[in-house]
């Protein structure tokens, strides 16, 4: 019984740390759309994501039960008796990530604000999950055609591939994280997504949120873009923002341009872009450069295999479909952020949280 009413004080304490973010968050990214506005707050379904998630209760079924059968105890610690029923949770699961999205950006900026987390230097990383159900080759994919036999495979689910994984189907999702030596690994901005989606297009909406007090972002090459260095490191004036972006360069193919590539800027802008981009060449090659970078192997990559491995996502997602497992991929970044501040609060400054989840 004392072992019952210690679990549930923690989880009490997360849930209560935990509110005034999804509030805050609800606030800044408000429902739109025709009808009435929800009985049940956006804020207190993340609220019982979230819960779900730090329980591990892996299938919205499983969720439901256990947070049903608890319902009077959550009750209590948000204050709030409204409840959703089945098919109003499972529903609204499916468009929480955007709350969540958000919630991650806030909390990654109270860390910097309370002191936890230093952004001085941050690294970016996109990391694959397989999917749930037997493989969709590209061929049948792209045909529209489930063999016969092949029972409960995610149509959602897309093929992406890393040199790290290979070639998986499934989702993935981009985290920011802080890279500085010797420090505490915060998440602090992250978005979910197919398997298949590019570097390219993710990063860019990140670069507008990143700290006032970034100096080093950190990447591998598959973040090799102009676009990103140029928005980094300087800003629409021309002028140096103090920022550098370090990322290894892709190999540049030499056979002929495509139409889109002779529709360019004019030389001297060209020239402009090429000689900044030399200059993140040798910055990454210089001493300095390299010792910066080498923290990105020793943040960014461990962390992805701490928050698989504390969410037991090394095998496969925990749904099928794109917005659910968005949902709960960034609702597991957002509880490791909990996690993190509540083992600050219990004077451990560090990433080791495993004896938080296995105590709830």
């Amino acid at each position: 019984m004392a072992s019952r009413a210690k679990e549930g004080t923690c989880l009490a304490t997360l849930v209560k740390m935990a509110l005034p973010i999804f509030r805050e968050a609800e606030r800044q990214c408000p429902r739109t759309g025709p009808g009435r506005k929800p009985q049940i707050p956006e804020w207190l379904i993340a609220v019982l994501i979230m819960i779900a998630v730090l329980k591990r209760r892996k299938s919205k079924s499983a969720q439901y039960r256990y947070l049903n059968e608890h319902r009077a105890e959550i009750a209590e610690w948000v204050g709030s008796r409204d409840f959703p029923s089945r098919s109003t949770y499972f529903d609204r699961y499916r468009r929480a990530h955007r709350l969540y999205q958000e919630a991650i950006r806030l909390q990654g900026e109270k860390a910097v604000k309370d002191g936890l987390a230093d952004p001085t230097s941050v690294a970016v990383d996109k990391s694959l999950l397989p999917a749930q159900g037997p493989q969709w080759h590209t061929k049948d994919r792209q045909a529209g055609h489930i063999p016969k036999g092949l029972h409960g495979v995610d149509t959602e689910s897309t093929w992406g591939y890393s040199e790290y994984h290979g070639w998986v189907q499934g989702y993935s999702y981009e985290v920011v994280v802080t890279a500085t030596a010797n420090g505490t690994v915060w998440p602090l901005l992250a978005s979910a997504d197919t398997a298949s989606v590019s570097e390219h297009t993710t990063f860019g909406e990140k670069i507008g949120c990143l700290d006032s007090l970034v100096l080093y972002v950190l990447a591998d090459s598959g973040y090799d873009n102009n676009s990103y260095g140029e928005r980094i490191e300087w800003d629409e004036k021309g002028r140096r923002t103090g920022k550098r972006f370090l990322c290894p360069e892709n190999p540049r193919s030499a056979k002929k341009k495509t139409k889109k590539a002779k529709a360019q800027p004019a030389p001297m802008a060209t020239g402009v872009q090429r000689k900044r981009r030399e200059q993140r060449r040798k910055f990454l090659e210089s001493r300095s450069g390299q010792r910066l970078y080498a923290r990105r192997g020793q943040t960014v990559e461990p962390f992805n295999d701490w928050l698989k491995s504390l969410f037991e996502l090394e095998h496969r997602v925990w749904h099928r479909g794109l917005d659910n497992n968005r949902t709960q991929l960034l609702a597991a970044i957002f509880a490791y952020q909990v996690l993190l501040r509540y083992n600050h609060r219990r004077g451990k400054n560090n990433g080791q949280v495993r004896w938080i989840l296995d105590m709830l």
